[in-house]
């Protein structure tokens, strides 16, 4: 009993791995010279997928040193029982390094090698819950091919990451992906219930003691020539520049600044049949809002919750588009700084006016953003954020809000409460939710409160002012530790929803369950029924939503619907109405990769009958030249069938494009990309409604 008491106790201590100072630095070519048998290492890896808890099928080694400047990192990755699967642009073998150089345990960075040698980088968030591929650092990498084994090494300067000085400890841990077997180790035991949180998995990097001294500036000049045709009007090419800058004040503080950007989608969002009542959030693209967009932002629960949070501050609505044509974007200025319990954020951005026809002009705007959070409990935050447009004392729209969440594990609890004033409109709106898990019963809920007139439209995202929304959701989760069932959840959900400007209260009572097996495939399905109200509307809401997956070495896939009985807002009347989806990845050479993602639109109208069909298709080929250098082309096809007649299926749009880029030394690219657009006229046929090309090149100065 003492010996397997001390046998618990010993593994669930911290693993710890040791960085020691050299003073030759290794060579990042792949092969490991004799400077890094002074190296500690770290070992032991465990397996979290396919089996968790079990012992991996292959040997994984690290070796760690660092000099005054760099830290250095060797993979020695043993393939005696696997044949390791390369392969640029599919689903190939890879290993990725975690830190956390705060000793946050919230906070860290990733960075992603393929056996390619194809790179990934960015940022875990939410004590690891949100992965965020934003962040792009300066860094270097090679990986090398051997007879039972392979090499990667990486070389991170201290100056392209935040760091609490004086800090002698990170938190850290490694992952392996055996792409043969759909095999993920790691250092540290990660289970798969709450998966690799920082605050819980990381082990620890000892002695590191970064030396890396001086102001580190990066300065982006950009140069770019743009070909814009409209379909009334004549053909123009503007050759144009920009400049960007970032300065690192200090090891965990960034001015950015950006003058007269380029900021241009040449790929468009995809489209979608949007059928309810508000309209679609858009993902940001844009270099200058993305990078340091963690701050500018409440706190999140992560995946797997049905918490949303309160977004008062949209980047979408900074230069944003209105008919086609962008609001041109004058200039910006960021300042951001992350300490280990301390972050803060200053955003200001000023647009110029833009006349989009004869009667009306969007008019020059000012924008400011500031947040500060703080955080208590080892990963828990409170925060305040304050964001605000201005065109004149007449004519403005700011809010400003609080957040906290309280984390422990896979529990979280949080709350959010804004107040707006739009030209002296006043409202506030609340946000909560927790997530909480006890023996093999999970319990999730998500609460909003949106006052009638709580109004952030032109700053943020919150269009459902006067909704009141309660969803609870409970379930019973087990996992299988062998066979082909690897884990399932099932359990019952209810959602009471109050519609702006109603006095009933929709009921919807919904089931779900979600089996996730050891060959790759995942499920899962949700049922609902009960009682809506809406649109001076009283029915019965149903409705069912399945979606299937599977992810392999070469190919992935999946496919889905969502049918239900409801207020079509694209027609104006209660009907049936459904939408599928499919996808698939397929690299079909190692260096060429297809896709196809489609979608597929149903609507019925009061008598039962389909009154239209609406198919988007958009397949696309990805050609991987080298590492650095990619080619690919998409066609982005819809189509409308009215009422069920598939003989009188038309056109109703058509994108094409492509895109060359070439990342020819860190952080510099050239862009290649074309971008064509169509749409049916009166006549039924198509019509040239836009073309768009440009050549743009971004060049990385920094010291």
């Amino acid at each position: 009993m003492v010996s397997f008491l001390l046998i618990v106790l010993l593994s669930a201590g911290e693993k710890v791995v040791e960085v020691r100072h050299t003073s030759v630095a290794p060579k990042i070519d792949g092969i490991m010279e004799d400077t890094w048998f002074a190296a500690d290492s770290a070992g032991e890896f465990i397996q979290a997928r396919p089996y968790e808890k079990s012992s991996p099928t292959e040997q994984t080694v690290v070796h760690l040193l660092q000099d005054e400047s760099d830290l250095y990192i060797a993979f020695k990755c043993y393939t005696h029982n696997s044949r390791p699967v390369v392969c640029l642009g599919a689903n190939e073998d890879y290993i990725t390094l975690y830190i956390d150089p705060m000793r946050s345990k919230a906070i860290g960075y990733y960075f992603t090698v393929n056996i390619s040698g194809a790179i990934d980088d960015g940022m875990v968030l939410d004590d690891g819950r949100t992965r965020d591929g934003i962040w792009d650092g300066v860094w270097f990498q090679s990986a090398r091919i051997f007879d039972d084994y392979y090499i990667i090494e990486i070389k991170i300067p201290f100056k392209s990451i935040r760091y609490k000085k004086d800090l002698n400890e990170w938190g850290i841990n490694f992952e392996r992906f055996i792409a043969q077997k759909q095999e993920t180790d790691y250092w540290t035991e990660v289970p798969l219930l709450e998966g690799n949180l920082i605050s819980k998995y990381y082990g620890v990097l000892r002695n590191i003691n970064p030396r890396a001294v001086g102001y580190y500036f990066e300065i982006y000049p950009e140069g770019y020539v743009r070909y814009d045709k409209y379909y009334d009007t004549e053909a123009k090419l503007k050759p144009s520049g920009s400049l960007n800058i970032k300065w690192d004040i200090t090891p965990h503080t960034t001015l950015n600044t950006t003058v007269f950007p380029d900021f241009a989608q040449i790929e468009s969002d995809p489209y979608t049949l949007n059928l309810s009542r508000y309209p679609i959030y858009l993902s940001e693209r844009r270099p200058f809002f993305i990078e340091g967009s963690d701050i500018f932002r409440f706190s999140q629960m992560g995946t797997g919750t049905n918490f949303k949070p309160l977004r008062i501050f949209y980047t979408r609505k900074i230069g944003k588009s209105i008919n086609n044509d962008l609001v041109p974007l004058i200039g910006g200025l960021k300042l951001t700084s992350k300490t280990e319990d301390l972050s803060f954020g200053l955003l200001g951005a000023w647009t110029d006016s833009l006349k989009y026809d004869t009667s009306n002009t969007e008019p020059s705007r000012r924008f400011g953003i500031f947040r500060v959070k703080k955080r208590f409990l080892t990963n828990s935050d409170l925060g305040f954020l304050f964001s605000g447009t201005m065109v004149n004392k007449d004519d403005y729209n700011y809010a400003f809000g609080l957040d906290g969440i309280y984390r422990r594990g896979y529990n979280q609890i949080a709350l959010q409460t804004a107040f707006s004033d739009r030209n002296r409109k006043n409202g506030w709106a609340l946000a909560s939710g927790y997530s909480l898990f006890w023996k093999s019963f999970a319990f999730v809920s998500n609460i909003e409160i949106v006052a009638d007139s709580f109004d952030v439209n032109d700053i943020g995202y919150v269009p459902w002012s006067g909704r009141k929304t309660f969803d609870f959701y409970n379930a019973y989760w087990k996992s299988y530790p062998k066979g082909i069932l690897r884990d399932w959840s099932i359990g019952p959900g209810i959602k009471i929803i109050k519609e702006a400007g109603l006095n009933d209260w929709s009921k919807i009572i919904y089931f779900g369950m979600w089996p996730s097996f050891r060959n790759g495939w995942d499920f899962y399905c949700n049922i609902y029924a009960g009682p809506y109200y809406e649109a001076d509307t009283n029915y019965l809401y149903r409705g069912i939503r399945a979606e299937f997956w599977r992810e392999l070495a070469r190919i992935e896939y999946g496919f889905g619907g969502y049918y239900y009985y409801g207020y079509n807002y694209n027609r104006g009347f209660l009907a049936y109405q459904g939408s599928n989806w499919l996808w698939c990845e397929y690299s079909i050479a190692p260096r060429v990769r297809v896709s196809v993602s489609s979608d597929l639109w149903v609507e019925w109208d009061t008598t039962k009958t389909i009154c239209g069909i609406t198919p988007e298709i958009t397949p696309r080929v990805e050609l991987t030249l080298t590492k650095d250098m990619n080619f690919s082309f998409f066609n982005e096809l819809v189509l409308t069938t009215p009422r069920a007649d598939i003989d009188s299926t038309q056109i109703f749009s058509n994108r094409i494009g492509f895109l060359f880029s070439w990342n020819f030394r860190p952080k510099s690219w050239i862009y290649v990309a074309f971008n064509d657009y169509r749409w049916q006229n009166s006549e039924g046929s198509l019509q040239f409604q836009n073309r768009i090309g440009a050549i743009k090149i971004k060049y990385l100065i920094y010291f």
